[in-house]
This record gives C-alpha cells, sequence and structure tokens, in this order.
C-alpha cells in the first residue's frame, strides 16, 4: 500500500494526524483504522438484587452481557470492562417473565374472537412493557393457519413467540366454530406441530360445550404423537364434565389446567362451597398436572384464590391470559398479576421462579427462565414500590395492598425492549456541557516564512502527482494564487 510522506503529514497538525491513526513502515505511514476498544461485556447491570431461581441466586450481584448472552453473574464485576453501565442499585433484577397463556394473533377479521383479529394484542405492544420476554400464544390458530400466524405475528415481533396449536383446524374463532368436531384432526395437528416445532410447544383444548371428552382425547393424541404438552379451559360444558375425571385420567403430568382460580358456568370450581380445596385437585398436583394461573377477563376471583392458596395450592404458572378484554380490565399485564399475588401472600423470589424457570420447565423449554451463563440475555429489571395499592378480581372484588412491581427495564437477547427510566441513557446535563472554543488567534494566523511559527499552509508542498488520491489528507483544497512560478505550491 502507497502511504504518505513523513514531511507532508507533520504540517497537518497533531489532531489530524490522530485522527488517521497510522502505521509508520519504513519512513512512510500507512492509513490504517484506530484499533477498536477491547470491551469485554456490552452491557453490566452493577448492584441490584438478583433473584434467578433456576441457578439458586439471591442476593446483590452484577449481570454482565455479551453477544446478546450472558456472560457472567458475579460480585463487584469492573466496570470498565463493559461498553455501558447500568446502575440498578435498589431495583430486583430477574430472567424475562415466561408468560405461556396469552392470545397474540393479531389481525383485522371481524367476528372471529381471538383469531387474526381486533380482540387479541400484538406482542410488543404490552411484553417488553411487562417485563415480558417470552410469550406463548395458547390455541388462537390451528393447523390450517399457523403458518399464516408465524408470518403475520411470530416474525414481526422483537419479543419470543411461542404457541399451543387449537385442537380445532380453524384456530378460536368463537361460536359453532370451536363445536366443530369434523375440524379437530389429531394427525394434522400432530403434523403441524412436529413441522414448526420451533415455535409450537403443544395442543389447546378451550371453549367446547359439549357433553363428550371427544376434543380433550384428540388433544392428548396430537400432543403425544408431536411430543408436547396439553392446555385445557375447561367450561360451559352442558351437562357438566368430570373436573375430577379430567384431572386424575385425561391429563398427563406435565399437561396444563388454566384458570385454576376461575369459578365459571358449566366447571366446577377447585374450591367447594366451604371454602376447601377439593382432595383429587391436590391429588392431580401432586401427580404432576400443571395448575396455570390464566387470570383473563373472567377466570380469576379472591374467593377461589384466597383459600386456595391458603391450603397450598399455588399455580404451578403465572399468566395472564392475555387479549384486549383482560388487558383493560382487572388483569392488566404480568407485572400486574405478580404484584397481586404478591399481596395475596406469595414471596417475591417464589413469584419470580413460577414466572420464570417453571414455566420455561413446563414448556420443555429449560434455556428459559434463567440468567445462567451462556444462556440468552432475558432480563427484567423490577422495581418494589411500596404504597397504597388496588387490586381487583374478574368478578369486581378488591383487595387493598401494600406493595406493586413497576417494570423498569426488558432486555431480550441482550437488546433493551423497554427503559421506562432510561437507565441505558445518557444525562442531559451531560450532553449539554459546552465544548471549549478554539482560540480566536488561531483563526487569523496568515502565511509567513517557511519556518516555526509560519502558517500550515506555506510549510505544506503540494503532494506529488504520484500520490493516491485517498492518500490527499486534505479534501476539497484548493491551489493559493500566488506568483505563476509558485502557484498551485501551496495549499489551503
Amino acid at each position: 500500500m502507497r502511504g504518505v510522506p513523513l514531511p507532508y503529514l507533520r504540517c497537518l497538525g497533531a489532531g489530524r494526524v490522530s485522527a488517521l491513526a497510522p502505521l509508520v513502515v519504513a519512513g512512510v505511514v500507512v492509513a490504517a483504522a484506530p484499533p477498536a476498544q477491547a470491551w469485554e461485556y456490552d452491557l453490566l447491570i452493577r448492584g441490584g438484587r438478583v433473584i434467578d431461581p433456576a441457578n439458586g441466586r439471591d442476593g446483590i450481584l452484577d449481570v454482565a452481557v455479551s453477544h446478546g448472552r450472558i456472560a457472567k453473574v458475579a460480585v463487584d464485576i469492573d466496570p470498565a470492562r463493559a461498553r455501558a453501565v447500568v446502575d440498578a442499585a435498589g431495583l430486583v433484577v430477574a430472567p424475562g417473565f415466561v408468560d405461556i397463556h396469552t392470545h397474540v394473533f393479531f389481525g383485522t377479521t371481524d367476528g372471529t374472537y381471538l383469531h387474526n383479529s381486533y380482540q387479541t394484542v400484538a406482542p410488543d405492544s404490552f411484553a417488553p412493557r411487562s417485563c415480558t420476554t417470552t410469550v406463548v400464544d395458547a390455541g388462537s390458530s390451528g393447523w390450517r393457519d399457523v403458518e399464516l400466524f408465524k408470518a403475520q405475528t411470530i416474525a414481526h415481533s422483537k419479543t419470543r413467540v411461542l404457541a399451543f396449536l387449537n385442537i380445532v383446524g380453524g384456530g378460536m374463532r368463537g361460536g359453532q366454530a370451536e363445536q366443530d368436531l369434523g375440524d379437530m384432526d389429531a394427525a394434522r395437528t400432530a403434523a403441524a406441530a412436529r413441522a414448526h416445532r420451533d415455535a409450537v410447544v403443544g395442543v389447546k383444548v378451550a371453549h367446547h360445550a359439549g357433553p363428550a371428552w371427544d376434543p380433550v382425547l384428540r388433544a392428548v393424541e396430537a400432543a403425544r404423537a408431536s411430543g408436547g404438552r396439553v392446555m385445557v379451559d375447561l367450561g360451559r360444558h352442558v351437562p357438566e364434565l368430570s373436573l375430577r375425571d379430567l384431572l386424575l385420567t385425561h391429563l398427563r403430568p406435565g399437561d396444563i389446567f388454566t384458570h385454576v382460580y376461575a369459578d365459571i358456568p358449566g366447571r366446577t370450581p377447585v374450591v367447594d362451597a366451604g371454602g376447601r380445596v377439593r382432595p383429587y385437585v391436590l391429588e392431580a398436583a401432586r401427580r404432576g398436572v400443571v395448575f396455570d394461573l390464566g387470570h383473563g377477563g373472567g377466570s380469576f376471583v379472591f374467593d377461589q384464590a384466597v383459600p386456595a392458596l391458603a391450603q397450598g395450592l399455588l399455580p404451578s404458572s403465572i399468566s395472564t391470559d392475555m387479549h384486549l378484554q383482560s388487558l383493560n380490565g382487572a388483569m392488566g399485564d404480568m407485572v400486574n398479576v405478580v404484584s397481586k399475588m404478591l399481596n395475596l401472600g406469595m414471596s417475591l423470589p417464589d413469584l419470580i421462579r413460577r414466572s420464570t424457570a417453571d414455566p420455561a420447565a413446563i414448556l420443555g423449554r429449560p434455556e428459559l427462565g434463567t440468567l445462567g451463563e451462556g444462556a440468552a440475555a432475558d432480563i427484567a429489571v423490577l422495581r418494589l414500590e411500596t404504597g397504597r395499592y388496588g387490586y381487583v378480581d374478574t368478578s369486581g372484588a378488591r383487595i387493598d395492598g401494600e406493595r406493586r412491581l413497576e417494570c423498569a427495564m426488558t432486555l431480550r437477547d441482550g437488546r433493551v425492549l423497554w427503559d421506562r427510566d432510561g437507565l441505558t441513557a445518557r444525562r442531559y446535563d451531560a450532553l449539554r456541557t459546552p465544548r471549549p472554543r478554539r482560540r480566536p488567534a488561531a483563526r487569523r494566523r496568515r502565511r509567513g516564512p517557511a519556518g516555526a511559527g509560519a502558517s500550515r499552509r506555506a510549510r505544506c508542498p503540494r503532494p506529488s502527482a504520484g500520490w493516491p488520491r485517498t492518500a490527499r489528507p486534505h479534501r476539497g483544497a484548493r491551489p493559493s494564487r500566488g506568483p505563476a512560478s509558485t502557484r498551485g505550491a501551496h495549499r489551503r
């Protein structure tokens, strides 16, 4: 590579020389890019209370992120090793929440309930601001339109989106479409689940009001053939189906019974009229049936939740049943649901576990819900506020509480998706620090003898014609208008 002679480079001044980051080889300067700072970490979250149940952590620790992964979790990581540092003192740092019951097949079709419709919610419109990094759509699509769901929702979401396929091929369209046994094809559902195993985690049964177990049996068959779980939303059956048979006969260990604290027509509630949890419900929990909270717009009442919690029937997973009605109702969002359970007496570490590591394990995705080194940097930074707060169930009853979680920051794969308090932003007053101005005398210097104190223009000869154009350091320079014999020998 051809270089710039050193005598000419001297006249450029220290500022321009350093900008070139020169490499001197055999008396010439070869243009080279300045070496980048060798940051070991992209981001360091310092001094927060790290609650990471998957790895047994609960203490004041630092979390370092590099290339979208958790690089290190330790005490007092050197901040000089990180490109950016977040002060998390007084905050809770946890894995990003995993919400296993949502409806996110957002679209513009009228009259199709939670399928490609206005009644669902786009993932990125609610998940990042509620410290949720993974959502699972619970049966909005079926085998007929899972490809549309992936192209329309999953491909356009920064939030990680997984799905249970509805046993109904046409998805959760509501009304008679969900009563059609002819569209409940276990083989085709299993085939679609296998073909899309990157996103599909199981099969959903919901809203069937008939007197038979056919939808559940076909869903279990499809899940067994594809290696997934079954999620069942039981209710509104005429005549009512046996909750005992569902929990002890039809559901396998690992299968999911959602809306655990609901009291709806056509379904036996888990707490009887005398305030006691039914013994077979506790037996099902012991044999491994998953009891999902699934708050929703009509499936969480204190009359069920309070006595159930007191008798040890805790939710296996905290979830929202997110859709437009629940978003704008008593449910609100994931952080509000976790706060509600906190004020019902559950501990914060236990709630973090049932919102992160446990649902990830239920889905068969143990790589999620953890701050283990090497895991995806899905991180929730939460602020635990104290004051006077009200929490409402879906029947309109209210409890008062003194604690509330707020989502301060959310990272998915190391990328900041939500930063309410500007933890990663530069301070405004620092941005407005005035820059030092050049001395006016420096601008008034004129040509003089080519010696000490002479102007740069007088001391800089014109580059020879043989120099490469890219090596000319002063773009846009024009020749001086001196005598003809010297014209063009100087540069501005």
